[in-house]
């Protein structure tokens, strides 16, 4: 079977409404993450690809402030722009 092309998707951190955090890479995408394992996980990825898409998606319910300080760390990271998904991620 193919392999999928995981370089062309994006990662996305995504907030629930329990400020649980969660990434769309691994093998248990629906596994709560702490948000230094998410900053390292991306950081790794954006050394191997640089110009990969960064975004984050936040529940309705999360604090704005919350979501900043995920976007913060995802740029400490190494992503050069965070863009904010505008429709819940699938499966979450």
């Amino acid at each position: 079977a193919p392999v999928k092309d995981q370089d062309a998707e994006p990662l996305i951190v995504s907030i629930n409404d329990r400020g649980e955090l969660f990434l769309n890479l691994g093998a248990d995408e629906k596994q709560a993450l702490e948000l230094a394992t998410i900053r390292q996980r991306v950081a790794a990825v954006l050394r191997r690809t640089p110009d990969k898409p960064v975004l984050v998606w936040g529940d309705q319910k999360v604090a704005y402030v919350d979501v900043v300080v995920v976007m913060t760390a995802l740029q400490e990271a190494g992503a050069p722009k965070v863009g904010l998904v505008t429709e819940s991620p699938a499966g979450n």
